[in-house]
């Protein structure tokens, strides 16, 4: 035994024991972007810490209220009565518009599915500081966290709305085309990832900008035909309707109201519009974040 110790170590001219040399080769310095490719992987990795981590979180921010997730439905229905007291009640804005308070209802639940992704994308890296002092792991799983958690928030709150159509006069007759909602929200899901990376970076990088977030979702708000048809309220000024109609929220308004309100077809161009704004944004932002990644942890 003392013969393979001698064999296997080596000592130095006053008999001690030395450290073992170890290569480099492969180490990676602790927050040092890798490739992309590693960086996906990596991701991939993570999911069932991402699924657990929003899961979690989801279940946290309802345990202290006494109504618990019942808060998931009661939100989005108050905030609907409330818009159509003001809108449909005071302001009359559902002249013109079929079937008004379904129309409402979509537009509340949608919005907020993408309002709340972004708000929490904003702070992302922030909120999880501690984590990144205290672990290694491919950043992106924080902005991508939060989608996931405000997925499984809107969720039961989608059926409840589905629901709330089906019984609220006027009922409306369901065709095939509900089951065009799937993608549609796949791809506002998907929207909401890109959306959550770019503005992760962006609020790392300048802090104040948590704090605008709220008067920029409201802007975003009522210019995504949530409340009225931008189509008949803007008839009369073509520029601005066709700027607002370029807006990714409106595209996917439209596209669930037509086919689960209305039963009527969507254009074509309204689905590459949709598909191009939830592929584009999710290149642009997650290639945004992944490029700001050595930065991350410097907070």
């Amino acid at each position: 035994m003392s013969e393979m110790m001698n064999s296997s170590e080596a000592t130095n001219p006053l008999g001690l024991s030395t450290i073992p040399s170890v290569s480099s080769e492969g180490l990676v310095p602790v927050g040092r972007r890798t490739s992309l490719r590693s960086y996906l992987a990596a991701l991939w990795g993570r999911r069932h810490f991402i699924l657990a981590e929003s899961r979690a979180k989801m279940s946290g921010s309802t345990r202290k209220n006494l109504l618990g997730y019942g808060w998931l439905f009661l939100n989005p229905l108050l905030s609907v009565l409330a818009f159509w007291f003001i809108f449909g009640f005071i302001l009359q804005s559902s002249r013109g518009v079929p079937n008004f308070l379904g129309f409402l209802v979509i537009g509340v639940f949608f919005f907020q599915f993408t309002g709340k992704s972004m708000t929490g994308g904003t702070g992302a890296i922030r909120s999880g500081a501690s984590m990144i002092r205290g672990f290694q792991f491919p950043r992106a799983a924080l902005p991508v966290s939060v989608v996931v958690r405000n997925f499984l928030d809107f969720i039961p709150t989608a059926a409840v709305m589905l629901v709330l159509i089906a019984v609220i006069p006027p009922t409306e007759v369901i065709t095939w085309r509900v089951v065009l909602v799937i993608p549609v929200i796949v791809l506002q899901t998907i929207f909401n990832v890109g959306l959550a990376c770019l503005l992760a970076r962006l609020g790392h990088k300048v802090p104040d900008l948590t704090n605008f977030m709220s008067i920029i979702s409201r802007f975003w708000l009522y210019g995504s035909g949530v409340f009225f048809s931008i189509e008949d309220k803007l008839s009369n000024h073509p520029a601005i309707l066709a700027a607002m109609q370029f807006n990714p929220i409106h595209a996917y308004l439209t596209l669930v109201r037509n086919s689960l309100l209305y039963g009527v077809d969507s254009p074509a161009w309204l689905w590459f519009m949709a598909i191009a704004w939830a592929c584009g944004l999710l290149i642009v932002g997650f290639l945004f974040f992944w490029r700001g990644e050595e930065s991350y942890g410097r907070l």
